[in-house]
């Protein structure tokens, strides 16, 4: 696999493409129109994504590690079996995209707008989730250990199976999230209460 560092694509027009197991390193994609684009096997490392359109794009298998996305346009885009390891999103709006078999860990999702979306079964150790809204989102069986979860709403979500640390269990917004008897003890002992049988 060629790898390609510190290429210039800032205001390039890529749409309708298909990338099989390229490798990107430093590289620029400001204001980059992205759209139907179609990533399977590639790697992004340490990529700059601000503003670019991803709008209607589908990856598989593809890897963004350390990618900024700063107002990055997300619409209708595919992650499958991906990973977007200590990347950092900023003013993007991710609902509507669908997100399957994903690993978020390390990822930097502070204040991004979450609301009813299906991440069952991804993962997001580590992830700065403060201040984020994941109201009514499905996150049955999400493994959220180490993420920051300060301020986070989690009102209304399904929490089933969810690995969460006690700190998370004390600063998130819990209000009517779906939890199973587990993550009620964990809980409540996390609010210094002693359960006793």
């Amino acid at each position: 696999m060629t790898v390609e560092t510190g290429e210039d694509y800032a205001d390039a027009v890529l749409t309708g493409q298909t990338w099989e197991r390229r490798s990107f390193e430093r590289c620029d994609f400001t204001d980059a129109d992205l759209r139907e684009l179609v990533t399977k096997a590639c790697t992004f490392t340490n990529c700059d994504f601000t503003r670019a359109d991803l709008g209607d794009t589908s990856h598989t298998g593809t890897a963004f590690r350390g990618c900024t996305f700063n107002r990055t346009v997300f619409a209708s885009s595919r992650f499958e079996g991906c990973t977007l390891l200590g990347s950092t999103f900023t003013d993007c709006r991710l609902r509507g995209c669908v997100i399957r078999d994903t690993d978020l860990s390390l990822a930097g999702l502070g204040r991004v707008d979450l609301r009813k979306m299906d991440l069952s079964g991804l993962r997001l150790r580590e992830a700065n989730l403060v201040e984020a809204d994941l109201r009514e989102a499905d996150l049955r069986n999400v493994d959220l250990s180490g993420a920051r979860l300060l301020r986070t709403r989690l009102e209304d979500t399904d929490l089933r199976g969810a690995r969460l640390d006690s700190d998370g269990l004390r600063q998130a917004q819990l209000t009517g999230a779906k939890i199973d008897l587990d993550q009620a003890v964990r809980f409540a002992a996390a609010h210094g209460l002693i359960v006793e049988s």
